[in-house]
């Protein structure tokens, strides 16, 4: 390995060692009350050293943002499409989602629950176009091809995915936030949500 690729590994790790700290840190405290010194002290590194990276707290939010949707809609994807019927592929789709989500959850929280539309930026983050909007049109377009193969009732299919995101959301959300209830085998309970919504959305 040459000096200029081992450098650009080494950069690669910092820069995922600091997308993780953020991560963590603005999902246990807050976006508002983690600054970049806060950030850097967490990796043992001088906050200049972030700059480096990360021109500020809203492109570093951002990044976790994009770079997360990224991921979960590589999830997805390489597990729905390998599947020719149309329902379980939708089926497979709403597990890898639920899964991405409890196997990630600093950066589901940071990305779902902190809503970077809500945070004060010096440039509006926009839906459009986003990775955002590519992962949900990847679960719309699912739930579409299920709709003109028959598989599902015909309807909304914006209202269809989204009822689908909001359950799905939901136990994610409740699994990773309250770790003290008695669920039922986790297992169970997330194939039990994703069959009922599935059979409402075939009756």
């Amino acid at each position: 390995m040459g000096i200029s690729q081992r450098r650009e590994r080494e950069q690669e790790q910092l820069r995922r060692k600091i997308f993780n700290a953020a991560s963590e840190l603005f999902a246990q405290e807050g976006y508002q009350n983690v600054s970049m010194r806060k950030i850097a002290e967490r990796i043992e590194y001088s906050p200049t050293t972030i700059y480096l990276y990360f021109k500020d707290k809203n492109e570093l939010l951002k990044f976790i943002c994009e770079e997360t949707f990224a991921k979960l809609g590589e999830e997805i994807r390489k597990i729905s499409e390998p599947e020719t019927d149309n329902i379980e592929a939708l089926r497979k789709g709403l597990h890898a989602y639920v899964n991405f989500g409890l196997a990630h959850p600093n950066h589901y929280e940071v990305v779902f629950n902190m809503s970077i539309f809500n945070q004060p930026h010096d440039e509006e983050y926009s839906y459009e176009g986003s990775m955002g909007q590519r992962a949900f049109d990847y679960l719309r377009s699912q739930v579409s091809a299920c709709v003109v193969a028959g598989k599902l009732k015909k309807g909304d299919v914006d209202a269809m995915s989204q009822t689908l995101w909001a359950g799905i959301h939901g136990v994610v959300s409740l699994l990773n936030n309250h770790l003290d209830f008695p669920f039922v085998e986790k297992d169970k309970l997330i194939g039990e949500l994703i069959e009922t919504m599935i059979k409402g959305l075939r009756e």
